[in-house]
């Protein structure tokens, strides 16, 4: 690209038939081109992938930059003191311009094999991002505004400085290949567990000891069919033992007793034990409602009893009654009779003696 090259001419380099991205708008910058790179070409919203081949001295280095903007490679022009121009050099660069941020329809981008250790302020307006190189290159920390890029699937920071990796690392619940291999890591955050679409983890030559209680969650590491030496070797490894962690992650999950597979056997268990319980309930139910009857039975039969013994005690009174009715009816009658035949003989006695009484003639 000459100094005086206009939008318009960058626009006529656009390719879209190369095979490897078929369809998708491409831009290959190279060498000088990257001495005097217009800002306009961050105006270029439609880019898809770029590709920069940055030379440094003599040796040309290709950059594999996929969907993304080589921008990292602007080097400063001007000309020297007396009218001389001074020599340009292509070196590897230690800060992205701003304005790569404008490209919000990159898919990919490849910063690799450079100095940076920061990414520039509204990295995550690149919300289409789905790959980030960023291995060989300063980075003490993770950056921060990766976290914000949802969209990601394929991240790499390999052979950088970084020590430790934040909590937010867990809102990359779309990353399927996560490279930290040659890092400085003495832990893993707790909530790495919750990236469950995780196929591949390099976490080589690292200071890990212990790996994140619930690592057997992350079911879809390739670890046990695909372990490398990337993935875990180099590191002073206790919980668990790099021999258990080449097994997979169900021999991570019995090891540490957590994971899927347990808390489906404690369901199943803690719902057998449930079904148990209502069976007991349900039979202590029964029983009560059996003993219930039987003592609700019981004192049917009791009152039953009491009511026919009433019964009986009110028969016999009723006869007992009858019967001394009875006995008195027949003692006053035969009382009457008797005073009636007393009543008949003192007539008789009388009417005797008043016959005495009458004088002879």
């Amino acid at each position: 690209m000459s100094q005086g090259l206009t939008l318009r001419n960058i626009r006529m380099r656009i390719e879209t038939e190369d095979p490897l991205y078929f369809g998708q708008k491409k831009l290959k910058l190279q060498g000088r081109d990257l001495l005097h790179l217009p800002k306009a070409v961050f105006k270029l919203m439609e880019l898809e992938v770029v590709v920069v081949v940055v030379v440094v001295v003599v040796v040309v280095v290709v950059v594999v930059l996929v969907v993304a903007v080589a921008a990292a490679a602007v080097a400063e022009g001007g000309g020297g003191s007396g009218g001389r121009r001074r020599r340009k050099t292509y070196g590897k660069q230690d800060k992205v311009p701003g304005e790569i941020t404008l490209l919000t329809n990159l898919q990919r981008l490849a910063l690799s094999n450079n100095h940076l250790s920061e990414l520039p302020n509204g990295f995550p307006r690149l919300k289409n991002l789905h790959s980030l190189h960023l291995a060989n290159n300063k980075f003490e920390t993770f950056p921060l505004e990766i976290c914000e890029i949802a969209s990601l699937v394929f991240l790499d920071l390999c052979d950088n400085l970084i020590k430790a990796l934040p909590k937010k690392i867990s809102n990359l619940t779309k990353v399927e290949t996560l490279l930290l291999f040659i890092n400085r890591l003495n832990k893993l955050p707790d909530t790495i567990v919750k990236m469950e679409e995780l196929r591949i983890l390099w976490l080589g030559n690292n200071n890990l000891r212990i790996l994140p209680k619930g690592f057997g969650y992350l079911t879809k590491l390739d670890w046990r069919d695909r372990y490398t030496s990337s993935t875990l070797d180099g590191n002073p490894l206790i919980s668990p033992p790099l021999e258990i962690c080449r097994m997979g992650p169900e021999a991570i999950e019995r090891f540490q007793g957590v994971g899927p597979n347990i808390d489906a056997q404690k369901q199943a268990e803690e719902e057998a034990e449930a079904q148990n319980k209502s069976k007991d309930k349900s039979r202590s139910r029964a029983s009560s409602d059996a003993n219930k009857s039987g003592s609700d039975d019981a004192k049917s039969n009791q009152n039953s009893k009491a009511a026919m013994a009433s019964e009986d005690n009110r028969s016999r009174a009723s006869s007992d009654a009858t019967t001394r009715d009875v006995g008195v009816s027949e003692r006053t009658a035969v009382s009457k009779t008797v005073t009636s035949d007393s009543a008949v003989k003192k007539s008789k006695l009388s009417t005797q003696a008043k016959r005495r009484r009458v004088p002879k003639i």
